[in-house]
């Protein structure tokens, strides 16, 4: 294998990557004229003040993650091979956990290929990028998909805003094939999927366990699916059973990809949809004296930063609220964040606070986060960004 360059760490800064973290700061790297000069996403040698060996990493001397592990072993060679028997390794879990190909097939850290994700919706990939690292390894990522699963269409959706702490830009294109639509099968419904168009890589596979939980809590009840985005919730609540569901959203392509899959799979009879900001759309709700058997609130982000955290905090306090205002007594709320800045016990804080405000009782049912597609690294604990509540209100 080529001589990789050398980044040698800072005396008394080399604790953490010593206890085996992945992540290496740029405020613990000796940055000398050389190590400025590595161009971005190249693999590198880490080595301690004592010289002891880290492994390898992708580096990236502009960024406050300065650098990422890839392997303990400082003598791994990066090449196809290496991106190959990491791909292999991830897809037999999948295989294991799945009994279909559609899933998260890479989460970044977690298996191994720090800052790219790639989603799987059969012959049809979705591919996040979020590293110079990852962004240069991206034709090695592409050999290895061929050889091991030849999917019809590979789609980058690299536009996530951590890129330009990598100095990359934001992009959408396909790299493989010509056309990128496909279906996810879950909870016997077929969805449509459009990487090219929808948001992030078309669908959410984190919430896969939480909306079979909530679906089979859903027979013979009137559902609210606040956030709806495609239905994924509430479909699979009509899917399993449910007497009424009402999707709010408010997005009207959204919405109109909703009751398209109703159709498609003989649902629409049971299922209506109600465009509009799903706060206001609670409050007016409220107002009114509706009230359903179960609700579901699965809203975007809060916080995207840490200087956001008041903020979502209160948030979802009152998203809490006015969700339990309007469940029936006995009913069901499910209630999420996917905002990683905001912790799992500050979230069940809120929104416990918030029922109460509500003047709502309840028991907690599940605390749970994201399926099994989505592994934690067990050094990030960033990385448990979903939190869930599924609740039964009094």
């Amino acid at each position: 294998m080529p001589d990789l360059p050398l980044i040698r760490l800072l005396p008394g800064r080399d604790r953490r990557a010593k206890a085996g973290h992945p992540w290496v700061f740029s405020n613990e790297v000796a940055m000398t004229p050389a190590a400025r000069a590595i161009p971005p996403g190249s693999a590198v040698r880490v080595e301690a003040d004592d010289g002891a060996r880290l492994g390898v990493h992708h580096f990236n001397p502009h960024s406050l993650i300065a650098a990422r592990r890839l392997a303990r072993d400082p003598d791994a060679a990066i090449d196809d091979a290496f991106w190959g028997a990491r791909l292999a390794e991830a897809l037999s879990l999948r295989e294991r956990l799945f009994a279909t190909p559609h899933y998260r097939l890479v989460h970044a850290e977690a298996d191994g290929m720090p800052g790219l994700v790639l989603d799987r919706y059969g012959d049809l990939v979705a591919l996040q990028a979020n590293t110079a690292g990852m962004e240069a390894a991206t034709p090695s990522i592409l050999r290895a998909l061929d050889a091991l699963i030849a999917p019809r269409a590979v789609v980058a959706r690299n536009e996530a805003g951590v890129r330009a702490l990598e100095g990359l830009p934001e992009a959408t294109l396909l790299l493989r094939g010509t056309e990128a639509t496909g279906t996810v099968e879950e909870g016997g419904v077929r969805f449509s999927v459009d990487p090219l168009g929808g948001q992030k890589t078309g669908w959410f596979f984190d919430q896969r366990e939480n909306r079979a939980r909530v679906a089979n809590l859903a027979r013979g009840e009137t559902v609210l699916d606040a956030f709806c985005h495609t239905g994924g919730f509430g479909l699979q609540a009509a899917a399993a059973g449910a007497a009424r569901v009402t999707l709010l959203d408010r997005s009207e392509h959204a919405l109109a990809t909703a009751m398209e899959t109703a159709r498609r799979n003989g649902l629409d009879d049971r299922v209506e949809a109600l465009r509009g900001e799903a706060m206001e759309g609670l409050e007016r709700l409220g107002r009114e004296g509706t009230r359903y058997g179960v609700v579901v609130v699965d809203p975007p982000a809060f916080a995207k930063s840490r200087k956001d955290i008041p903020a979502a905090v209160r948030a979802y306090g009152r998203l809490a609220r006015l969700a339990a205002a309007l469940v029936a007594p006995g009913g069901f709320l499910f209630i999420a964040s996917c905002s990683h800045h905001v912790p799992s016990g500050e979230f069940a804080d809120t929104v416990l606070a918030g029922l109460q405000r509500a003047r709502r009782d309840a028991r907690i049912l599940a605390l749970t986060g994201a399926g099994p597609d989505h592994p934690l690294h067990p050094m990030l604990p960033e990385s448990a960004y979903l939190k869930a509540l599924t609740l039964q209100l009094s």
